[in-house]
């Protein structure tokens, strides 16, 4: 069985011991974000992507041992960037915008990301060990989402109740991730209303709104 990614904190490829190497690190990992929003991964070839972040093709493989070694760090990043920005979102959003601006920001960096992302689905078609750090990537997203509508409620949430915030999670990227996929339409991922038709669904089959506003009302009661 193949080893999982490592986690953000560790480094693919070969161990970075000084600054200036780190550096070198992150730009080629910068480069090949920006890179893959215009082109596919099958078709990035690693001359071009040093040549776009200024750096030799032997600056490439003294950090990184090969094309999918790198396409490990990049999944790493992704996973970390989305982690942070979720955390700050839970920790600031109002409750009577969390799901709107929540799934405003998923799509968002989705669709700005989508050849990436293709290229993470297809490969885990291919390879299931590969898709374990994402699987579990997406449980910590659900969870901190029950857990800040835990201390909205001021209860705990029952079994049918996570189950249905699990289930609003699993239709928004089952959707996200056809639509990259397939673009089968007729509303399209780019288009408001996807986005607007997505965020309408994950509040019906979460029971967000009925959660929140029942307890507000309990309270304007009390």
């Amino acid at each position: 069985m193949k080893k999982p990614l490592s986690t953000p904190s560790q480094t693919h490829g070969v161990a970075i011991k000084q600054e200036r190497g780190q550096l070198t690190h992150d730009r080629l990992i910068a480069t090949g974000f920006r890179m893959l929003e215009l082109t596919d991964l099958q078709e990035l070839s690693i001359a071009e992507l040093t040549r776009e972040a200024g750096y030799s093709v032997g600056a490439f493989y003294s950090r990184f041992r090969s094309k999918d070694e790198f396409f490990d760090a990049l999944i790493a990043k992704h996973l970390e960037t989305r982690t942070r920005t979720q955390i700050y979102l839970f920790a600031t959003l109002a409750p009577d915008v969390l799901v709107s601006e929540l799934l405003h920001n998923v799509v968002g960096y989705y669709w700005d990301h989508r050849k990436f992302w293709r290229a993470v689905l297809v490969r885990s078609v291919h390879d299931p060990d590969f898709w374990e750090p994402v699987r579990k990537h997406g449980h910590e997203f659900t969870g901190r989402f029950i857990d800040r509508l835990t201390k909205e409620i001021g209860r705990s949430l029952n079994e049918k109740e996570e189950a249905n915030i699990a289930f609003a999670f699993i239709l928004t990227f089952g959707a996200i991730n056809s639509t990259i996929i397939n673009q089968h339409g007729p509303i399209f991922m780019g288009q408001k209303l996807f986005i607007e038709e997505l965020i309408r669904a994950f509040s019906l089959i979460s029971d967000f709104d009925n959660l929140v506003l029942s307890m507000a009302r309990k309270q304007l009661k009390a």
